[in-house]
């Protein structure tokens, strides 16, 4: 075959429009290419969804908007991690290596941070086990995964605190579909390197364990060739305006990333399921730092690894009532090595930061048939929570010791160091009620309540309503409150350097600290969403999602005009401390599309894309003037197609356009607005040549940044970080994987 007839279906990707939307779970003989073929209505309108109810049921019968992508569109489409995924999905601003302890940012319909996004595995979180921030990027490679069903706001009737934005479960095959393994590697541009692989065996009916793993490493891209003008050899200075490092001897530039995750679970029959779950991520601490405020060394680094053990039994005590009871366990840690050198701790090496948190909880949940009509879903829970986080420490903090016994100073004082602890417990309990009421009306009313030992009770609704109009119509109301409450890193967190010098009275002179907080109290959400789906043909699917949320309780960063002296014999100016106050309002919509083609006898494909509009403002003090939402494009417009020669060839580019985006700083006119990131366009390219080696292998090249374009990401959360975040320039890996 000629080159031109093969690359031919190419020709239409301009006229093609479409989105991120539901996908069937196809299944495929080992070593055969598992290729995504049209849907018909019946498998859209049948597609399962787990997150939503807890229970798995048609997508149509759920009042929440839910996306569906499967294993199939995750291979094809290359979403290699979760960050890939997510930066594809309507809604979603994405900013790649912007922030020095989480690595990327993003806001979902508004929502900005991943403390307002609940990310599950089967069910059973696996994100913070405390409610903060932590990096979502390569370590949540996506390996193990059947489908990411992705819910659309609040959630907390049913998974209570940070299920604000959404949520997003990772589904895992069950034991008796686990019946394939892979291995894959891959190098690329910058020194990339990435090996991946997922195995399951069993023993006899009853046990079948599943294991997986990947590890990841990149230099990046050396910036200061490709932006020189960003990242100049300037002096380092301290805030005194003392030169600690000049021009001349300044280092180059750094941003190398490494991941690796490992899951692992044994089932025994379909009662008792037991899983491991580890994810490590490192980064530098400079990420996002202009060169005049940090040192760009490879040493100064940040390591968080996150680990989680579950139990899940399953069981039926009537033929109409099933329960499961759950018992997890998850911590977080940040390797004491890990620390900043930049200007806060005046460039010397005392920069060591420390923190672990905890959780271990326990659910019992049960699922009533109570008849054809009407079911109901309700649990009852504990979890009970560990915290620690310390400031800027002189070395590292030493895990065989009790914080009070680390026996450190303040760098540069005879100050002891302060270390931030809490223990704290909660205790839930929710229901539930889903009605049929007929082939065209359901109707869904949950609530859940939760008692919490630092921040008080909280009871939270969750009111829905579904219209199936016709086979071609169906129309979903929704309406939650939901909370996030307060990270240990906005209740504990404390940071600022001291110089040496004293006051008149002897005391240490401390610049630029942030204060603990202990009195914070949960941020509060209520949101509405309408949806219409509208399936015109069985391979043609729109969907239009419309929102409105408003944020209470805002916690934002104050400045204190009289500084909290909360260290004993020392004077601090320019404090800081976290707060509530305020509010913040989000309107938006999310236009969805996806057709699923056939060209012929070889040829067959889709095509997907979304079109975002989101609006708001923000209120940082009850009575203070409105600013834009921060990290926020007004409009997107994500595109993609996939492309089938076969079962040979698959041919996938996505191209994402970003309107200009509100940073973190405010304009310099005080008219409500923020800086802005200059609007961008980025294409990708994925092509994958199948059925190699005795038909098991499959050769993959990704070209992310097809066109190299230079652009920025919006950033400017600090007067020491960059406004615009320059972002890498074309990268590449090749990737075979083989398959057993």
């Amino acid at each position: 075959m000629s080159l031109p007839r093969l690359f031919a279906p190419l020709r239409v990707v301009p006229a093609l429009a479409a989105c991120l939307c539901t996908g069937a779970s196809l299944a495929a003989a080992p070593g055969d290419l598992v290729r995504l073929l049209p849907l018909s209505l019946e498998d859209l309108i049948n597609t399962p969804v787990v997150t939503a109810s807890r229970r798995s049921e048609a997508r149509d019968h759920t009042p929440a908007h839910i996306m569906v992508i499967t294993r199939e569109q995750i291979r094809e489409r290359r979403y290699r991690n979760l960050a890939d995924l997510l930066e594809d999905l309507p809604g979603v601003d994405f900013m790649r290596g912007t922030k020095s302890s989480t690595f990327n940012n993003f806001s979902v319909q508004g929502y900005n941070s991943n403390n307002k996004l609940l990310i599950m595995l089967d069910g059973v979180r696996i994100d913070h086990p405390a409610g903060g921030k932590i990096p979502v990027a390569e370590n949540f490679a996506l390996f193990q995964a059947r489908q990411v069903e992705v819910l659309y706001g609040p959630a907390a009737a049913l998974y209570g605190a940070d299920a604000v934005a959404g949520v997003i479960n990772i589904i895992t095959d069950r034991p008796a579909a686990a019946n394939e393994s892979w291995v894959s590697v891959g190098a690329g541009r910058f020194d990339s390197r990435e090996a991946r692989f997922l195995a399951s065996a069993r023993a006899g009916e009853q046990l079948a364990l599943t294991v997986g793993g990947h590890r990841q490493a990149s230099d990046r891209a050396p910036l200061d060739r490709y932006y020189p003008a960003d990242f100049p050899r300037v002096d380092a200075k301290t805030f005194g305006g003392n030169v600690v490092v000049p021009a001349a001897a300044r280092e180059a530039y750094a941003g190398d990333i490494a991941s690796h995750s490992v899951f692992a679970r044994l089932d025994v029959g379909d009662a008792l399921s037991l899983g491991h779950y580890r994810n490590f991520f490192r980064q530098l601490t400079s990420t996002g730092d202009r060169p005049d405020t940090v040192l760009y060394l490879r040493d100064a680094r940040w390591e968080t690894l996150t680990e989680t053990t579950y139990a899940r039994l399953r069981f039926e005590l009537a033929p109409d009532l099933r329960g499961e009871l759950r018992v997890d366990h998850s911590e977080l840690e940040v390797d004491p090595r890990s620390k900043y050198l930049n200007v806060f701790t005046g460039f010397e090496d005392k920069g060591y930061l420390y923190a672990r948190s905890r959780r271990t909880g326990i659910e019992q949940s049960l699922d009533w048939r109570a008849s054809d009509r009407h079911s109901v879903q309700a649990g009852l829970g504990y979890n009970d929570y560990v915290a620690l986080l310390t400031p800027d420490l002189p070395q590292p903090y030493d895990r065989a010791r009790a914080p009070a016994d680390q026996g450190l100073s303040y760098p540069n004082t005879t100050l002891p160091i302060q270390i931030g602890e809490a223990h704290y417990h909660n205790v839930h309990g929710y229901a539930q009620l889903q009605s049929d009421w007929g082939e065209a009306w359901s109707t869904m009313l949950g609530v859940r309540y939760d008692d919490h030992s630092a921040y008080g009770s909280s009871l939270n609704p969750r009111l829905g309503a579904v219209w199936r109009a016709s086979e071609q119509h169906v129309f979903k109301a929704l309406a939650g409150k939901a909370f996030r409450a307060p990270s240990p890193e906005e209740s504990l967190g404390s940071f600022g350097s001291f110089a040496g010098d004293r006051d008149a009275q002897g005391r240490y002179i401390g610049r630029g600290f942030r204060v603990p907080n202990d009195r914070l109290e949960p941020e509060v959400a209520r949101t509405y969403s309408l949806t219409w789906d509208w399936r015109p043909r069985p391979d043609l699917n729109f969907i239009t999602n419309v929102y409105h949320s408003r944020i209470r309780n805002l916690v934002v960063t104050q400045t204190q005009h009289v500084p909290t002296q909360f260290i004993d014999g020392a004077v601090l100016s320019d404090t800081t401390v976290k707060g509530n106050a305020g509010e913040e309002v989000h309107r938006g919509l999310d236009w969805i599309a996806q057709w699923r083609f056939g060209l012929g006898a070889r040829w067959d494909g889709d095509v997907w894309g979304s079109f975002s509009w989101v609006d708001g403002d923000t209120r940082e003090l009850d009575e203070g003037p409105r600013t834009e939402l921060s990290y926020v494009a007004r409009r997107k417009l994500k595109l993609g197609a996939t492309f089938r020669y076969l079962d040979r060839l698959t041919i996938t580019p996505r191209l994402r356009w970003i309107d200009d985006t509100a940073t973190g700083r405010d304009s310099r006119v005080l008219d409500g607005k923020r800086l802005h990131t200059d609007a961008h366009v980025v294409a990708s390219l994925h092509i994958g040549w199948h059925r190699l080696l005795d038909g098991k292998a499959s050769l993959w090249l990704d070209i992310d940044n097809l066109f190299d374009r230079r652009y920025d990401a919006a950033h400017g959360s600090a007067s020491t970080t960059f406004v615009d975040m320059p972002q890498q320039p074309r990268t590449w890996m090749a990737t075979l994987e083989y398959r057993f």
